[in-house]
């Protein structure tokens, strides 16, 4: 699946996929787990923090890849271990997928703060998934206000993704999910 894409493919996905927003203080940092790029996400979630972006956050991912650790319990030892204080942040250790993430983190957050009491949530994971954490979370949570923060784990800048095998493969794999995903109910568009 290295196949190249074109150049107006490649604009398309730069212009609706690869996005990031604005940011403004939210009620929630919502972060998506996952074994690559773990450093990176931690490292994000702790600017995030340390810059007053977030009162509280979860942190949702469960043991894949035969780790018998949760990537919800390493990223929250990191983020603890950069200064975020370990009482606010939530915790989901079943999730294995986006979807998931989202699923399972909805009645953690409703039980600990009530879904009512959060407004706006910053998405936090990778730049190949990009706008699809945003799109998951809308299809489920539609009313809270979702701002977008991705991290790069790959050796390329973004705008050069295409011309790196690896981050070429894991974009165009995300990207090509968007249609089926969205005509299966497991996305919403988001702006």
């Amino acid at each position: 699946m290295n196949d190249l894409p074109s150049d107006a493919e490649i604009a398309r996905i730069n212009a609706e996929h690869l996005i990031s927003t604005p940011l403004r203080p939210a009620d929630l940092l919502f972060v998506f787990g996952g074994r690559y790029g773990v450093d990176e996400v931690i490292a994000a979630a702790v600017d995030l923090w340390q810059r007053r972006f977030f009162r509280h956050a979860i942190v949702s991912g469960g043991a894949t890849q035969g780790i018998a650790r949760t990537e919800c319990a390493v990223i929250k030892q990191g983020m603890v271990e950069g200064g975020v204080p370990a009482e606010l942040i939530l915790e989901e250790h079943r999730a294995t997928n986006t979807g998931e993430n989202v699923l399972f983190s909805l009645p953690v957050i409703d039980a600990a703060l009530g879904r009512r009491n959060v407004t706006s949530v910053i998405c936090l994971g990778k730049i190949c998934t990009a706008r699809r954490y945003p799109m998951t979370l809308h299809r489920h949570w539609p009313e809270v206000d979702k701002m977008l923060v991705t991290i790069n784990p790959f050796a390329a800048p973004v705008e050069r993704w295409h011309t790196d095998p690896a981050f070429r493969q894991r974009v165009l794999e995300e990207w090509r999910k968007i249609e089926p995903y969205r005509a299966k109910g497991f996305i919403a568009d988001w702006p």
